[in-house]
């Protein structure tokens, strides 16, 4: 997740401009997104208002990754998104998302860990790079959200739920090499 430092601080002056009041430098949207695929938390404050524009920015940097080609949101989902801001289920989305996201991280945590120890893939050459390259893919995915403690002994039935994760990703894989 993200790391214990506070938030990284940007200002936003009335030109429009980020500064980042760390390292004292002006900052691109695409800098912030890096700065939390790296684990940062980040803050965005109108240096004259004062409001936060944290929120504002966000859904910015997503929406300039999905036009760019970079689809990670189904059209499903950003219909429903739609409208639950139109009926009352916007009551329950947000903490539905935040559950959601939450379980997608810690089955990445637990898949990563697990990854060699259960694959028979792992004494192909070169299943290392391969495993390095999906460690990568899947925390660009999810923003760098993994999780970088190791979790308590997993009882067999999660080992059991990871084995099956894993193979369906196998078999997502190998349909997407053909």
């Amino acid at each position: 997740m993200s790391d214990d430092r506070p938030p990284l601080l940007i200002k936003r002056y009335a030109s429009r401009r980020l500064y980042n009041t760390e390292t004292s430098d002006y900052v691109t949207l695409e800098d912030i997104a890096r700065f939390i695929r790296d684990g940062r938390e980040v803050q965005i404050i109108d240096l004259k208002s004062g409001d936060d524009l944290t929120r504002q920015y966000l859904l910015q940097i997503i929406a300039e990754h999905e036009s760019k080609g970079e689809s990670v949101l189904p059209i499903a989902v950003l219909t429903d998104l739609v409208r639950s801001y139109t009926t009352s289920a916007n009551s329950i989305v947000p903490q539905f998302l935040a559950a959601s996201f939450e379980m997608l991280r810690d089955g990445q945590s637990k898949m990563m860990q697990n990854m060699g120890k259960m694959n028979p893939m792992a004494a192909v050459p070169g299943f290392e790079a391969m495993q390095a390259q999906q460690e990568a893919f899947l925390k660009a995915m999810t923003g760098g959200w993994a999780p970088s403690s190791t979790p308590e002994k997993e009882s067999e039935e999660d080992l059991a739920e990871i084995k099956q994760q894993l193979a369906e990703l196998q078999d997502k894989l190998s349909k997407i090499n053909e």
